[in-house]
């Protein structure tokens, strides 16, 4: 399915990266939202966010102001001058929303990864015209990612962007949620002109990872930033430590360096034919590994022997993973490519063992 579509920037928004909408995770109070939005407009901010319904994990914690917290987003429109946004979540949402003039609906990671609740959306959102931002689903799930995108194309909106959160993981990492930066890169592969946006707030977790995933998401080519930003966030009614102040804010922006993407690459093309030809050598080597691996798993089937010999597999992970480190390859980046080659020549294995 091809996917068309057009600019999502509003008037007055500038064109370069990155766009940045900035506001609190949640509308709290009408003196909180006003405060937040005065302290980002007079730092230039043109677009401003705010939870006005807030899924939670588990119930009891906050959940949002709901309707009542509209009008004060209206009140930031007309005082301030800045675009507001928010999250939709339900039919209503999208309704009382739109109602009250909302410029930006976003779907939340929970929400675009429950198809019946994105066509729910996408059906309210039919004969409108209005950008919508599509956060990546919880799970680590491209397909899914892209049917949510398909939805709301199918409603007739054309002005969509995406916003990369990163992707829950049942192990604690270094990262709230972990970006998986292939996920969204192979996003881009497949859509080139869909806006992908970064949402370093609930990435990291941590206000304080927040400036270098914002740098390394524009040296990845991201065309604008989502961060929360409250004007007290120690006293935040939800997710405080990952809230940075307006005045963080402006300087976090200032400190980013911006890589030019409209280059000419033609003084790469030598060093682009030279990783041509090593990924040429590298498939063949892989080619002739796997025949070896057939050869294996021939005479593993005539001598009766099972396919998996454990041992034998702990001792390449470990020995090529030592050899790996000794030539500065990263570990991890090592061991993930050794047991995809193994997973392989286990199927191998098994397609001899299975004639």
């Amino acid at each position: 399915m091809e996917i068309v579509l057009e600019s999502i920037l509003l008037p007055g928004v500038d064109e370069q990266r990155p766009i940045v909408i900035a506001g609190p995770c949640s509308a709290e109070t009408e003196e909180q939202v006003m405060e937040t939005a005065k302290c980002l407009a007079n730092r230039g901010t043109k677009i401003f966010r705010a939870g006005i319904w807030k899924p939670r994990t588990k119930p009891g914690g906050f959940e949002g102001v709901g309707v009542e917290g509209l009008s004060w987003l209206k009140r930031v429109k007309k005082e301030t001058g800045m675009y507001v946004a928010t999250e939709v979540a339900t039919k209503d949402h999208v309704f009382e929303a739109l109602k009250a003039g909302i410029d930006i609906l976003w779907i939340g990671a929970r929400t675009s990864a429950n198809p019946f609740a994105v066509q729910e959306i996408a059906d309210a959102l039919k004969g409108v015209d209005v950008p919508v931002l599509i956060k990546n689903p919880v799970n680590p799930d491209l397909e899914l990612w892209i049917g949510a995108i398909q939805r709301i194309y199918n409603a007739g909106i054309r002005r969509i962007g995406v916003i990369h959160r990163g992707f829950s993981s049942y192990e604690k990492k270094m990262y709230r949620n972990s970006p998986l930066w292939h996920i969204p890169i192979e996003l881009r592969r497949r859509i080139p002109n869909l806006p992908i946006f970064c949402d370093p707030s609930h990435i990291g977790g941590k206000r304080e990872l927040i400036a270098p995933l914002c740098q390394q998401a524009m040296d990845l080519s991201f065309d604008g930033l989502i961060i929360e930003s409250h004007c007290d966030p120690d006293k935040a009614w939800s997710d405080a430590s990952q809230q940075i102040t307006p005045e963080v804010l402006d300087y976090v922006l200032n400190l980013l360096v911006i890589r030019e993407s409209n280059q000419s690459t033609e003084n790469l093309a030598e060093l682009r034919r030279q990783i041509d030809g090593i990924d040429e050598q590298l498939l063949e080597l892989l080619a002739k590994r796997m025949r070896i691996s057939r050869e294996i798993g021939i005479y593993k089937k005539e001598h009766n022997m099972p396919i998996l010999q454990s041992p034998r597999y702990s001792e390449i992970l470990e020995k090529r993973s030592n050899i790996g480190k000794q030539m500065d390859l990263n570990t991890e980046f090592v061991k993930s490519i050794l047991k995809n080659i193994h997973e392989e020549s286990v199927q191998q294995q098994m397609i001899i063992m299975n004639k």
